[in-house]
């Protein structure tokens, strides 16, 4: 089903009868209705069969470990991409909810694939790596792929907000959790109310580990990712969530009572944009 000899046999009445009626010359008229009426039932049962066959498939058997772009979807995603651009001329609406309903059935097994991952964290980044993959692919269809191309595009951005919320927790996860615990967005009021020692553990573990996680954490995505552009979009968003959220802590500190004592433990924002700005640049 990876060929698309079959939609082209499909699509070969349809454009002959556009072709002879711009031509006005009708005389194959009933001939080419009868290879549309012949070929397309059979089109549609091997589409069918194919459909099934994904919600059927043994997910474990075909799970590949690792997060780059499964095979299978890529499969997917250029025969889809050639039936978008054999289907641009004719407009054909059985073969849209047919492409519908396939992109139902490979939603489907990459949300089984994603399962077999022991964390959230490469669950999300496998789902990111296959939407990006893509969307690269439906982008070569031309605009007559758009509306697909939007839904890839939606589904990346959830899961890369997913991702770099699980990227920060595990390499800066009690800054997170401090911040998401006590301080409002804000900076205004606390959600609940933080004392000395409830910060002081925090600033001091951030103070003696933040160089050394960010370069992890740059490491790790440069390393994942399947994508260059995603990979920069994914540290630039980690990166801003990283830095707002300190700042929040800094704030947060200036705020309580005797939260002067560790002023000498804070790291100055201008230092963390700083190291911020030459990963930046490496990208």
């Amino acid at each position: 089903m990876s060929s698309v000899a079959g939609p082209g046999y499909c699509r070969w009445p349809q454009g002959s009868v556009l072709v002879m009626s711009n031509r006005r010359l009708p005389c194959l008229d009933t001939y080419l209705d009868k290879a549309l009426i012949y070929l397309w039932p059979r089109f549609k049962t091997v589409f069918d069969m194919y459909i099934q066959s994904l919600y059927q498939c043994d997910a474990k058997m075909l799970w590949v470990d690792g997060t780059h772009p499964h095979h299978i979807v890529r499969c997917y995603m250029e025969f889809t991409a050639s039936l978008v651009q054999l289907n641009a001329e004719c407009g054909d609406g059985q073969l849209d909810m047919s492409l519908k309903r396939l992109r139902l059935a490979v939603d489907d097994l990459l949300v089984r694939f994603a399962e077999k991952f022991a964390t959230k964290k490469l669950q999300h980044l496998f789902l990111l790596n296959n939407c990006d993959m893509a969307i690269s692919i439906l982008k070569e269809a031309g605009e007559e792929a758009k509306e697909l191309r939007r839904y890839f595009e939606e589904k990346l951005e959830s899961n890369l907000v997913s991702f770099v919320d699980e990227l920060l927790m595990e390499y800066f996860g009690d800054l997170i959790k401090f911040v998401k615990n006590h301080i409002s967005e804000d900076l205004i009021s606390y959600t609940e109310c933080p004392n000395i020692a409830d910060v002081e553990p925090v600033v001091k573990n951030f103070a003696v580990k933040w160089r050394t996680n960010l370069e992890l954490m740059h490491n790790e995505v440069v390393t994942c990712c399947s994508n260059f552009v995603s990979g920069m979009a994914i540290l630039k968003a980690a990166m801003a969530q990283l830095l707002n959220d300190y700042n929040r802590l800094s704030e947060c500190v200036k705020m309580i009572p005797g939260g002067s004592s560790l002023n000498r433990n804070l790291v100055s924002i201008t230092s963390i944009s700083y190291e911020i700005r030459k990963y930046s640049r490496t990208l």
